[in-house]
């Protein structure tokens, strides 16, 4: 149980539905175990910061001439890339485009790509410390319930930040999943993270496994989370 996992700011219903999923994995024979992993309040802005500037880079070859989408009118080249990018993607990959862009200028890229990637390394060194003194790792997927499709595309930043907890295994470089552990009293589902080491996919799929199998009755019947454990 990652200590910075389980910190003030997470809505109660997660918590408590989290809580449980543990207690269940408690009875069953697992040994809760509470670890460090210090650097996971830079994980959000370093995730960004790296995966907007591949976005920036690898997008690249989408210029309407070898891969993808081609605007069928343009008057010249610069104005073909321009219709064909501007037609092809939307918002979010534009956004994204437009910040790698800006970290990877010259003058800026050591100040934020390359923080970002000794950052990244220490969030990796993090979980390899971490995974001495446990097999997997048990947390929340999202601070907050589930929401509605589109709903928080009006505010990107509140979107990004909804991604805390899973960002930084992907920076890691180590397997993880998600499953529901229960629902909140709207209905909406309540995700629980399983983490693993480094090529340690078997042991992930096994415990999430062993848990559904638990638990399989409420991933039928919402209604009757409510108060079982």
């Amino acid at each position: 149980m990652p200590e910075e996992y389980f910190q003030a700011g997470m809505e109660p219903e997660i918590e408590a539905g989290v809580g449980q999923a543990l207690e269940v994995l408690a009875r069953a024979g697992a040994e809760l175990v509470p670890v460090s992993l210090p650097h996971t309040q830079y994980a959000v802005a370093t995730y960004y910061l790296i995966c907007t500037a591949e976005a920036s880079s690898n997008l690249a070859r989408y210029d309407g001439i070898r891969y993808g989408h081609r605007a069928p009118v343009a008057s010249s080249l610069e104005d073909l890339y321009g219709r064909t990018r501007g037609e092809g993607f939307g918002a979010e990959p534009k956004r994204r485009i437009m910040l790698g862009t800006y970290v990877l200028r010259a003058g800026y890229y050591e100040a934020y790509y390359g923080k970002a990637l000794r950052v990244r390394r220490k969030i990796a060194d993090d979980f390899r410390a971490a995974f001495t003194r446990c097999d997997v790792m048990v947390t929340p997927t999202s601070p907050i319930p589930a929401f509605k499709l589109g709903e928080r595309m009006a505010d990107p930043l509140q979107m990004y930040l909804a991604d805390i907890y899973t960002v930084a295994p992907a920076l890691a470089g180590v397997p993880a999943l998600s499953q529901c552990c229960g629902f909140t009293g709207a209905g909406l589902p309540i995700g629980l993270q399983v983490i693993g080491p480094a090529l340690g996919e078997e042991a992930v799929f096994r415990l999430a496994g062993a848990y559904q199998r638990l638990t399989e009755w409420h991933t039928r019947h919402p209604s009757a989370f409510e108060g079982r454990a």
